[in-house]
């Protein structure tokens, strides 16, 4: 039978929004798990207390960011549009169906200008110490990795640019290990200042491209992936999901020079760290050193040894180090012949051995018949990682990435918009990233609170939740 819908557009009822909004919708998770009055306290010296005109309540504005980014909306000035008009929204901000919501322009300066990435971090920590109260956080192992997230930039509009190559974070440490090395072996040491000796000689530079948009993105282009300006957040997450810290960096710093930001700040607050898992990219002599000196454990995968195809491979030539040499598939001896400054032992063939070798063409294409081997400093490093990887229960734990960290970058590109962004320059773009990985540990944290609760009540009284929760939980 036909039916016809009623035209109840103008119909005047008085309703209570608390019966509007589903018993188990998201925000009424969040709004039990956490305590929103705490963000008074952060926020306490960025306003007046006795003069200018009454502000928008700071908890509202960071409610809105919250609902902007659990819900992936792209624009605050679209989230505000999606608060007028959702009913859960209004609820969770504490406005009636009647009462006018905040503005977008408000929500803009105040982020803008007011709330300074010191404020978002304390909110992001905040939320963390919540979680690790109530017994969820497991730092124990962390999950490592970067992704690179699109930058509001064209890529038409760049210019080319010199700029001095950054000096590493362990040069001083590693100059020191080479000449040490290089006494060992009658060389003389190298000088602190350059290889010269010449104090007027200019730094070495590299030419990078820069956008004329936004100078503080980097390049990036990887694989088969369309070349781009972006930025990439070096993300750290424990063994449940909960990311811990993120860093954010230029598109075309690589993951492993990015690493020791993240790192510092991981191993300054959180002193439980056992394990450090992270993917090849990672796997470098000085990363494998840090952290087997700080007495953690690296679970990093294989990598594939770098060389010409049809060469033999690195891992053909043995070190021996008791000879301290290098023993080729021919078995013939490559004797030291220097330690270079990049940390790199040098070991060279004796051209009248290698002239007549068998095995010559694809050994080496030198026309002085001299077979030259690399070996750093610190690969006794790599070879504990190998070890490492080699462990049973490391292993599982290393298999574990693709339901932590890769997940949570996942859900915040696929769910909290985060592929790309609208906004300008590092500062603002690391609060942008916080704001949306509190708002993925806020989510996590309030559903499983939710169904720790829901689980206890259905244990002491089944009748009291719905069939379909209890067909759950008896599943589970």
């Amino acid at each position: 039978m036909l039916s016809k819908g009623n035209n109840g557009r103008k119909q005047e009822e008085i309703v209570c929004i608390e019966d509007l909004v589903p018993k188990d919708h998201l925000l009424r998770k969040i709004e039990k798990a956490v305590d929103f009055t705490k963000i008074y306290e952060i926020v306490e010296d960025l306003y007046c207390k006795n003069n200018g005109r009454p502000s928008t309540d700071p908890v509202v504005l960071f409610k809105i960011a919250i609902i902007q980014h659990l819900y992936g909306i792209s624009s605050l000035r679209r989230t505000a549009e999606e608060i007028n008009l959702n009913v859960a929204y209004r609820w969770f901000l504490g406005y009636s169906l009647a009462e006018k919501t905040p503005h977008f322009t408000t929500l803009s300066a105040n982020f803008c200008h007011r709330f300074t990435e010191e404020t978002v971090e304390q909110v992001f920590n905040w939320i963390l110490d919540e979680i690790n109260k109530a017994g969820y956080l497991s730092p124990e192992a962390v999950f490592i990795d970067g992704t690179h997230i699109k930058a509001n930039a064209n890529i038409k509009k760049a210019v080319k640019k010199a700029i001095p190559e950054a000096a590493k974070t362990y040069s001083d440490q590693l100059l020191e290990e080479i000449n040490q090395d290089r006494e060992n072996h009658g060389k003389k040491p190298f000088d602190n200042n350059n290889d010269n000796d010449n104090n007027n000689k200019p730094p070495k530079e590299r030419i990078v491209t820069e956008s004329k948009t936004d100078p503080e993105c980097g390049l990036f282009q990887k694989g088969d992936h369309k070349k781009c300006f972006a930025y990439t957040a070096q993300t750290a997450c424990d063994k449940n999901g909960y990311v811990l810290d993120v860093t954010l960096n230029p598109g075309n710093v690589h993951d492993s020079v990015a690493f020791d930001g993240l790192y510092d700040r991981l191993r300054n607050r959180f002193f439980q760290i056992k394990y450090v898992v992270a993917d090849a990219a990672y796997k470098t002599p000085w990363i494998a050193k840090r952290i087997i000196d700080d007495g953690k454990i690296p679970i990093l995968p294989y990598k594939r040894p770098m060389g010409k195809d049809g060469f033999l491979r690195p891992y053909e030539f043995i070190y021996d180090e008791y000879f301290d040499c290098v023993l080729c598939p021919e078995n013939s001896v490559l004797k030291y012949a220097t330690t270079t400054r990049e940390g790199y032992r040098q070991f060279k063939s004796d051209p009248k051995v290698c002239k007549n070798c068998p095995s010559k063409y694809k050994c080496t294409a030198s026309k002085n018949c001299v077979k030259t081997v690399e070996k750093h400093i610190w690969t006794d490093y790599l070879e504990l990682v190998e070890d490492y990887r080699h462990t049973p229960p490391l292993r599982e734990l290393y298999d574990r990435r693709k339901e932590t960290i890769e997940r949570v970058f996942a859900d915040a590109k696929e769910k909290c918009a985060m592929r790309f962004t609208y906004l300008k320059g590092l500062t603002r773009n690391l609060s942008w990233v916080r704001l949306k990985l509190a708002a993925l540990n806020l989510k996590k944290y309030a559903t499983h609170k939710w169904h720790c609760h829901t689980y206890f009540v259905f244990l002491l009284f089944p009748s009291k939740i719905s069939p379909h929760s209890q067909i759950f939980f008896l599943a589970a």
